[in-house]
């Protein structure tokens, strides 16, 4: 999110974060569509704040601990929460994980 770690809309989502963040949302069928790179956590998936901290922890679970969305959210303003999309998150997965 900040200038210095510029995400990556054109690549593909990873399929693990996509399968982590269905099961996080209790997504209702059809709600795949959504889950696109440029995709904010806030106004386009409406997750609360129960479900991103059940998102943060089961990124540290599954892909360690530099996955750290807590960490990354500590960091931003409200606007920057605001804008959080899912290849920020994306961004915080180990290379080989992160496609």
């Amino acid at each position: 999110m900040s200038d210095s770690e510029p995400t990556c809309p054109d690549q593909p989502l990873n399929s693990e974060l996509a399968a982590i963040l269905a099961e996080v949302a209790a997504a209702p069928p059809g709600w795949e569509h959504r889950l696109t790179p440029d995709a904010r956590l806030d106004g386009d998936l409406l997750l609360d704040e129960c479900e991103l901290a059940d998102l943060a922890l089961r990124l540290r679970e599954r892909f360690g601990a530099s996955a750290d969305l807590a960490a990354l959210r500590a960091g931003l303003d409200l606007a920057g929460l605001e804008a959080l999309t899912l290849a920020d998150v994306q961004a915080l997965l180990p290379e080989e994980d992160a496609r």
